[in-house]
């Protein structure tokens, strides 16, 4: 779960006390990501269509034809609650899922329904400015919630009770959406560290433009702030739009990034019918370039935006070359940094996880620690939201990547529920986060549906 880390790892025991069954699948995932629509196989089996189950009361649209997703062999998954635009999602100390809805301004409190009833809900908190990311924490022997809104951050007294308490505004002034840039992310999301440290995503203001001069706080960066809110520091820059924000089982932070779009091709060769394409905006190009980043975060560290884009060819420049999406080396930016020396991307650590371009990752959770029995619990599942402007689109879907704990670093992503888009392209659901849950299944919320989805082994059963 997201920023299970320093206190809240204590309210891991009293989950334990919550676990009423396991996934149990013990079963390895292998294939890397396809172009396209993303392909994966659970060991031999490929993952099999199931019937989205319905509760009585969750039967609006887009619910009110059969929607069917491609799950692991033995899954099932229901539409375990309707919340309209569900974005975020995390639980309390007490086993209830809170779900923030941006647009409505709300958070609200899930509950599980009896005997296959749909959830109950409550309003939590409202009148609140585009809400994204939540996190628990226990700070000095009591829990408090924060809640990301786009110009600040809230922290809430969270009583043992479950009962929600007084409102400190921690953070004041963070970016907000403006009329400057052409491409604006304002929502924001929260984690908090082991030693209380608070880590919020700051998005760019626009698809590849330089960051204004004295811009303060920074747009394009993951700020680290005291407990108290206060010493703000840039801990990672160059990250476009890291909407995704997790712990790793070994305490590092990573983060899910949205790359930039339209991209100019960046060799002085021949390609998409050019004799000479460099810095041409080529579709055939931009279809697979620059790809999505997962990438491990430490002080100081760079991930090249607006300067410096990842290349995943393993041919770079070449129309026929594969995708290598481990470790993956960066290119200079045609149009921010030509003759590179506005950044010398030779000199960035590569990202080390690439998605297929357009894919924009949102949620992250890491699954060591939660309920989730099995293979499964060994790596950390991804949102990915989809593309809005790629011929022919990148299908959403929620990823599985593998923590190697040898390595200490996420090995390559597979798909392990697709199915929100149609073979015309068109879209019932996209996925914005995914978060275990403490009776071993997974919760996936979508802002388009307006639904968050329990999928799981026992679901349907």
């Amino acid at each position: 779960m997201r920023a299970l880390a320093g206190g809240r790892r204590r309210s891991r025991a009293r989950f334990a006390a919550l676990l009423v069954c396991a996934l149990g699948y013990s079963a390895a995932i292998g294939s890397p990501l396809a172009l396209g629509t993303i392909k994966a196989k659970v060991a031999s089996t490929t993952l099999s269509p199931a019937t989205l189950v319905v509760p009585s009361g969750n039967g609006a649209a887009p619910f009110n034809s059969s929607r069917r997703l491609s799950l692991p062999t033995g899954w099932g998954a229901e539409v375990w609650a309707r919340v309209s635009n569900a974005r975020f999602a995390a639980w309390t100390p007490q086993g209830h899922l809170l779900v923030s809805s941006a647009s409505s301004g709300k958070v609200v409190e899930l509950t599980a329904g009896a005997g296959g009833a749909a959830a109950t809900q409550r309003t939590l908190i409202s009148g609140l400015t585009s809400p994204q990311g939540l996190a628990f924490d226990a700070l000095e022997g009591s829990e408090v919630l924060y809640v990301a809104e786009s110009n600040q951050l809230d922290r809430y007294a969270w009583a043992s009770n479950g009962t929600l308490g007084a409102r400190t505004v921690l953070i004041k002034g963070l970016p907000d959406q403006s009329n400057a840039g052409d491409d604006v992310h304002h929502v924001k999301s929260v984690a908090i560290g082991a030693d209380h440290t608070i880590y919020v995503s700051v998005g760019s203001a626009s698809n590849a433009s330089p960051l204004e001069p004295g811009e303060s706080p920074p747009r394009a960066s993951i700020l680290a702030y005291r407990p108290d809110g206060t010493h703000m520091q840039v801990f990672a820059s160059g990250v476009r739009n890291g909407e995704g924000l997790s712990f790793a089982p070994d305490g590092s932070l990573w983060t899910a990034v949205n790359s930039r779009d339209e991209i100019a091709y960046p060799f002085h060769r021949a390609y998409g019918g050019s004799a000479e394409a460099y810095g041409e905006v080529i579709g055939e190009y931009v279809n697979e370039h620059p790809p999505d980043e997962v990438a491990r975060l430490t002080a100081g560290r760079n991930l090249g935006w607006p300067y410096c884009n990842p290349d995943p060819d393993t041919r770079p420049g070449n129309p026929n070359s594969g995708f290598r999406y481990i470790n993956v080396r960066f290119d200079p930016d045609v149009q921010t940094n030509s003759s590179g020396s506005a950044l010398n991307c030779s000199a960035l650590a590569p990202i080390e996880l690439g998605i297929p371009a357009h894919s924009a990752p949102l949620g992250l959770s890491f699954l060591q620690g939660s309920a989730i029995k099995g293979h499964f619990s060994h790596g950390a599942v991804l949102a990915v939201h989809g593309s809005w402007n790629r011929t022919p689109p990148r299908a959403p879907a929620v990823l599985w990547m593998p923590w190697q704990t040898t390595k200490a670093t996420l090995g390559k992503a597979t798909t392990l529920i697709e199915g929100f888009q149609e073979p015309s392209g068109a879209r019932w659901g996209r996925p914005a986060d995914a978060v275990a849950g403490p009776d071993g299944s997974l919760y996936v919320t979508d802002d388009t549906a307006g639904a968050v989805y329990r999928v799981g082994p026992s679901v349907g059963k």
